[in-house]
């Protein structure tokens, strides 16, 4: 008896240690479970854009109030970074090879360049042809910049790139409502969503970066989707809004994984952390960031 006594007392003893795990140390060792990275509504409705710099620190737009980038530290605590000016409002991130912030301003039909060293901020492009540019991508390989463009009202969507020369030409127009949108790590094909039309098309890229064909790339018969994001060995991780899942396609366009999260209305998607497997969801529903563990490093 003794000695049963003493197993079943080491049995409870260990999974209490389980039980009292941290909830850091309990994310780091799961793969694929939703965890809350800040509390509920530190953002707006609007919460989007999440995306990381060189230095590994985490910007999101829409903090506290609409038209502000907020910077989030590691332990999940916000802080305001800056106020874009006007009447700008910020719907997407990303980060050039010069380390400076590119925002899809929504509001005002441009792209907005950002200094973080001195938190200028100057008009990288604009064009009045945008319906209202909503997420963006940038070329590692040649710094072309492309941009999702869609008008909600009438349920269609343009595609555009900018160049180093700052100005947008029109790769695409007549599409569904142009959402989420980014590269394939070889950059040779353009990923784009139309959020009503529920499909994700794929579009091949030449060596100037002019679209030379699509496909379909994948279709849902439910919910909607917003930002994308690759893996380094290709695989698409689509935030599917309303449904409060991310669903994960190889290359091939065969969904092989959902991750669920705590919200529905999941806006976007950022890989990030010290090994670069870390990925940061905006919850509009929430207005905060989950994020989870993935096995295969971001793009």
């Amino acid at each position: 008896m003794n000695k049963l006594f003493i197993a079943i007392t080491a049995i409870v003893m260990i999974a209490g240690c389980h039980r009292k795990l941290s909830p850091q140390k309990d994310f780091q060792k799961s793969l694929f479970r939703a965890y809350d990275h800040t509390a509920e509504n530190l953002f707006t409705k609007n919460c989007e854009g999440p995306a990381v710099d060189r230095d590994g620190r985490l910007f999101v737009v829409n903090f506290q109030k609409d038209g502000t980038i907020g910077l989030v530290q590691p332990d999940g605590k916000v802080e305001l970074f800056l106020t874009l000016p006007g009447k700008s409002v910020g719907n997407s991130i990303r980060f050039t090879a010069t380390g400076h912030m590119l925002v899809a301003d929504f509001v005002e039909h441009n792209i907005l360049e950002v200094d973080p060293a001195t938190k200028e901020v100057t008009v990288y492009c604009h064009e009045d042809r945008f319906n209202q540019p909503n997420d963006i991508c940038i070329s590692k390989k040649t710094g072309v910049v492309y941009a999702s463009d869609p008008n909600w009202q009438k349920q269609t969507g343009q595609i555009w790139r900018i160049g180093t020369d700052k100005k947008a030409v029109l790769l695409k127009e007549n599409l569904g409502t142009t959402n989420g949108i980014c590269l394939s790590p070889d950059e040779k094909t353009l990923y784009v969503n139309e959020s009503v039309q529920r499909r994700i098309v794929a579009y091949q890229l030449d060596a100037k970066g002019n679209i030379t064909g699509e496909k379909v790339f994948a279709t849902f018969t439910d919910f909607g989707m917003d930002g994308m994001k690759c893996d380094t060995k290709g695989n698409l991780y689509v935030c599917r809004y309303g449904k409060g899942t991310i669903a994960i396609f190889n290359d091939n366009g065969r969904q092989f994984q959902e991750v669920e999260l705590k919200g529905k209305d999941v806006s976007n998607i950022t890989f990030g952390g010290k090994d670069d497997r870390t990925c940061f969801l905006t919850l509009q529903d929430r207005k905060c960031i989950e994020k989870f563990r993935s096995d295969i490093p971001g793009k």
